[in-house]
């Protein structure tokens, strides 16, 4: 038997929102799914396209190149744990309209000035456009330094200069995913030969060797399985400027210089879980869970595999492959001597470009995060397409101060960017389990295994966390 209260949440779910610190959503229909489905995939593609950097260019292949393929069932773990993070976070934005660090807001004011400075201070150790201009020093020589300031000044340029902000970058990492695919297929017959065989050992001689490597690799490389941090929360921001659900009436972030922009209100809508509107519902939820898993997670995980079977099978046991990022360097000599010279430079270039396009990502969700953030919580009346623009070039000005001041070990900062990150989803995921459970209506809350694995997600990265700030702790201590 229902009670007043309850049928007056069933014809207002609006009230199910705390006001304390935000006007309650507006109530209005959700749009259905449109029918040629194929136009909006995109999100997933470009969460597989900015992933595809720390994880896979350097993290997993450099414990490849140390300890074998004991570690790449890692991958999956992580790949499959961000996939539930995922969308858990597309369920509130698909619903309201609003990001989940909106979603945060409404329980605590500052939780996503949190957030958005936790992955600011993740990303202004530029490691990914160091990493990308590190390879192109090895194709063309030169000072990696320069080139990886060029990097983020190009990035700054094409995120402020894009008419629509999501379209270039999404049409970058396509191209971008593009091209590993070609990798994929080229080394598969020219460079990885006779390891195949060893590819039961991801499985035989699984191991979690923190010993060896250290628990912050060790969880960078969790965490950066595909996405990690901040990364996973801008899905939020990417399915909302596609038109996914709800967020068909919010306007897109636009160049403040080329662009058309449009005023964005602090809220979004939701919608009353009527017949059609639950039909609707069900058509979104299972066209974004395909889009998911078969472009983030497949792309992103068949990419790890490759490339720690392409590091395990060239520099796997070669004691001179010690020393970081430089792995890459000896790993592409390698494929010189074994394939062709031809191969080594395709190998360096696909990595540098794959490195370049995630920059681009990673400087686009850091300041997007930001941007929605400030303009939702704390500047109702500015424009937030302005407020990205700025935060682009703050993030670039940061990243070219600490290049200047001689960070310039890639491995080490790629490092420290995922240890934050894991942190991040260590407190985000419960967060996430609140918003889904109390603000959604009924029928469409979160519930059953898919809280079981936003619980798996806080213990996996809370567990983590705490073994390597120990093991940072005692390793400073030490000296």
């Amino acid at each position: 038997m229902t009670t007043g209260r309850d049928d007056a949440v069933t014809s207002d779910p609006s009230q199910l929102f705390p006001t304390k610190y935000l006007p309650r959503p507006q109530v209005r229909d959700l749009p259905a799914p449109p029918t040629n489905q194929w136009r909006l995939v995109g999100p997933g593609i470009v969460a597989a396209g900015v992933g595809l950097a720390s994880g896979e260019f350097i993290l997993f292949p450099y414990i490849a190149s140390q300890i074998g393929l004991g570690f790449v069932w890692a991958a999956l773990l992580g790949l499959i744990t961000q996939y539930f993070l995922n969308m858990e976070i597309e369920r509130y934005t698909l619903a309201t309209g609003e990001t989940a660090l909106t979603g945060f807001s409404r329980l605590w004011r500052h939780w996503g000035l949190v957030f958005a400075i936790l992955a600011y201070f993740a990303n202004i150790w530029p490691a990914w456009a160091t990493s990308s201009a590190t390879l192109i020093s090895y194709m063309f020589g030169g000072s990696a330094a320069v080139i990886a300031v060029v990097i983020l000044v190009v990035v700054g340029a094409i995120l402020t200069l894009a008419p629509v902000v999501y379209t270039a970058l999404e049409r970058a990492q396509m191209v971008k995913v593009a091209a590993v695919v070609l990798l994929l297929v080229v080394g598969s017959i020219f460079a990885v030969g006779a390891a195949w065989a060893d590819v039961p050992k991801i499985i035989t001689e699984a191991q979690f060797p923190a010993e060896e490597l250290g628990f912050a690799v060790l969880m960078g490389a969790l965490a950066f399985a595909g996405a990690g941090g901040g990364q996973n929360l801008v899905q939020s921001n990417w399915i909302r400027d596609k038109g996914f659900g709800m967020g068909h009436y919010i306007p897109k972030i636009v160049s403040p210089l080329t662009g058309e922009p449009e005023a964005r209100g602090r809220v979004g809508y939701v919608f009353v879980p009527t017949e059609q509107n639950l039909t609707h519902w069900r058509g979104w939820w299972r066209f974004a869970a395909r889009e998911q898993l078969y472009t983030f997670v497949l792309i992103s995980f068949l990419s790890i595999v490759f490339m720690s079977l392409l590091a395990y099978a060239t520099v796997f046991g070669n004691p001179d492959a010690q020393n970081g990022i430089g792995f890459l360097q000896l790993e592409g000599q390698v494929l010189m001597e074994r394939v062709g010279t031809w191969f080594g430079y395709f190998f360096w270039f696909v990595g540098a470009l794959s490195l370049f396009a995630a920059a681009l990502g990673i400087v686009d969700y850091t300041s997007r995060l930001a941007a929605d953030v400030l303009k939702t919580m704390y500047f109702p009346d500015a424009s937030e397409s302005k407020i990205y623009a700025g935060l682009v070039w703050g993030l670039v000005v940061i990243g070219i101060i600490v290049i200047a001041a001689g960070f310039s070990q890639p491995i080490y900062l790629a490092v420290i960017s995922a240890c934050v990150g894991g942190v991040m989803m260590f407190i985000y995921s419960g967060l996430l389990i609140v918003i889904n459970k109390k603000m959604l209506p009924a029928p469409i809350r979160i519930r059953g295994f898919r809280v079981g694995a936003l619980v798996w997600s806080v213990v996996l990265f809370g567990v983590l966390a705490v073994l390597t700030v120990q093991q940072q702790a005692g390793r400073l201590l030490g000296q």
